[in-house]
């Protein structure tokens, strides 16, 4: 079974939060960065290997075996807080979590040093230009630097729709239609009922 892909959950946060108070201990902005990079490289790694996601998430595959195998594949390629923590969630049995506690940790960083994390949701893909707009706006309104993350989501008829951490703005048509439907159903049959009775009441000559 591959890594789960969702959004952080308590668990994810919990280790991201142990995390983030060890390297911004050990050497601040810097080092948390460098350690959200390779946490990156690793999922991103896992994403488009099959074969490296299944060992990541196996539940048949011993941990001590795997734990040897981790040590083979990151010693000297990536920092020691990185693969301590990776065998961490190995010997938790947490592996299949990573992707959600690197989301969670990727969250902090960005909090933590003035960033915020947007994901931005459009019906077609986006263009450089819109997207740098849409940039700009954010942090005006935000007072923060927007990291922004475009999203292509079919289901979509136009507009856009923003995830701004547990916040969702949702500009699309789709919503917009049903607003619409929603008033229609509810003030708008009142108008026409209102309507149907002052022509009722005026009569046939006056209708």
């Amino acid at each position: 079974m591959p890594l789960t892909e969702s959004q952080p959950d308590a668990l994810a946060r919990l280790y991201a939060q142990s995390l983030f108070e060890l390297v911004t201990a050990e050497g601040g902005s810097e080092r948390a960065e460098q350690i959200l990079g390779e946490l990156e490289d690793v999922v991103e790694l896992a994403r488009s290997d099959a074969r490296f996601s299944e060992f990541l998430a196996s539940r048949i595959l011993p941990a001590k075996q795997r734990a040897a195998s981790l040590r083979a594949i990151f010693d000297g390629r990536a920092s020691g807080v990185t693969l301590r923590f990776l065998l961490v969630l190995n010997h938790k049995d947490r592996l299949d979590h990573l992707p959600a506690v690197t989301a969670a940790f990727d969250h902090l960083v960005q909090s933590a040093f003035g960033r915020v994390e947007v994901d931005v949701y459009t019906a077609a893909p986006i263009d450089s230009s819109a997207l740098d707009t849409i940039r700009n706006q954010l942090r005006s309104q935000l007072g923060k630097e927007p990291i922004v993350h475009p999203y292509v989501d079919a289901s979509m008829l136009g507009g856009l729709k923003l995830q701004i951490g547990d916040r969702l703005i949702d500009a699309s048509v789709a919503t917009r239609l049903r607003q619409v439907r929603t008033a229609l159903a509810t003030d708008g049959n009142a108008e026409i009922r209102a309507k149907a009775s002052r022509i009722i009441e005026a009569g046939p000559d006056e209708a």
